[in-house]
Formats: C-alpha cells, structure tokens, sequence
C-alpha cells in the first residue's frame, strides 16, 4: 500500500513546505551563517519534515543555524531555533556525532550546550534513529516542553487572565491584529483594543508598522517572551 503524504497550508506536503523554508533562509543569510546554510542539512531536514512541523503545524518563528555569541565571544550556530519560546532542537547521526568525534569537538560541544543554558535557551537534541523509530514519542516530548515553557511556566501565572492567554495564543504567530485577539479571546473590539494598548504599554508587546495614531499589528516584546520561556 502507499503511504500518502500529509498535506499542510493550501495542500502542500511538509517536503515541499520545509524546501521553501530553506530557501528562505538561505536568501536572508550572508557569511558564516549562509556557508553552514548551504552544507548537507539532511539531519536538519528531517527534524523539521519529521517533528517540528506536524507538532507546530507552522514554521514561523523559526531560524536555521541562529548565530548566538558566547561569553568568550565566539560565534555558535544553533541548527534550529525557535524564537518565541528561546527553544534549540539539533538533530546528529551515531555515526558522523559519536563515532568520529575527537576530544576536541567533544569539549567543544559542552562548551556550545554551556553557551546555550547561559544565554537562557533551552536545548532539545535529538538523534537520527530517535526520529526514524520514536516518531510518536519524539512528538510527544515537544509538546510536553511546549506546555512547560510556553503555556504555563510560572512567569506568566501573575498576569490578568487576558494577558496570560494572548500571550499563550500570540506564541504560534510572528504577528497579530485585534481581529485576531477577539477570535483569540471572545472579547469585544473595545476591549480587545484597550488590551493591546495596556500591554504595549507594559512592554508586553510591541508595535509592528503603522504610525501614533494607527497601529494594527503587533507582536511578542522581548519582555513578554521572557514571561514565556520562564519554566
């Protein structure tokens, strides 16, 4: 019988979806970052065909090989990063990872996981044969990290009700309008206005275009996502 491909937004596959994706970031890159982007990212490509996309369902918010700068200074690239939660998965083979590794590029990997939890990131590796054998149960670790980190870690639990889950609600986009926090909410538009307004204002969130006067988006401040990626 032949397995038939799960098809995401306007009946794409998650093949054709995480093809577009790399080319994206692929355009955005220059130096260091765009010579690791154009390297083999077969691990890369199934982390996110295989995990990532079926658990968020969005590729939004997400960056390939992110450039996060060490204590020391030195630049280290996170294979994939995603942004809203402060979340580092990796994907490495037994092989090319353990077998093949020299002492060097094994102190060097603490140093990076090191790096990693200082700069308050959390890090979510996984292997080859995780993913090709415990699909399911790789799955089900991030969504269970997903309801730690992002959905009810202790940073958000002081907060009004409202603030609270449009925080939880805004985490799955890049941007949002009032529309959206109505739907969101089952709030009125007044109050869905007043809201934004409040926590702009708190420095929950942030201004996306638009002038003084008229702003109809928004998205996550730094100071809200820190809110989220409290355990």
């Amino acid at each position: 019988m032949v397995k038939k491909e799960k098809r995401h937004n306007g009946g794409q596959t998650a093949e054709s979806i995480v093809a577009a994706f790399i080319e994206k970031q692929r355009k955005t890159a220059k130096g260091q970052r765009l010579e690791m982007l154009q390297r083999d990212l077969s691990g890369t490509i199934k982390l996110l065909t295989d995990l990532l996309l079926p658990v968020f369902g969005t590729l939004e918010g997400f960056h390939l090989e992110y450039e996060i700068v060490g204590t020391n200074g030195i630049k280290l690239y996170a294979d994939v990063f995603y942004e809203p939660l402060g979340l580092v998965f990796e994907c490495d083979g037994y092989v090319p990872h353990v077998e093949l590794m020299t002492r060097d590029r094994f102190s060097f990997e603490r140093m990076r996981m090191r790096t990693f939890a200082l700069g308050g990131y959390m890090y979510f590796p996984f292997s080859r044969d995780e993913l090709d054998k415990k699909t399911e149960m790789c799955r089900r670790a991030v969504y269970e990290v997903l309801g730690k980190r992002g959905r009810g870690g202790a940073g958000l639990r002081d907060l009004p009700v409202h603030e609270r889950e449009l925080l939880r609600m805004a985490v799955d986009v890049s941007i949002f309008g009032p529309a959206d926090v109505r739907e969101w909410l089952g709030i009125r538009e007044e109050k869905a206005r007043l809201l934004l307004r409040s926590m702009t204002q708190s420095q929950l969130l942030v201004r996306v275009g638009g002038g003084e006067r008229r702003c109809h988006r928004y998205s996550i401040a730094e100071q809200g996502k820190e809110l989220l990626r409290k355990p």
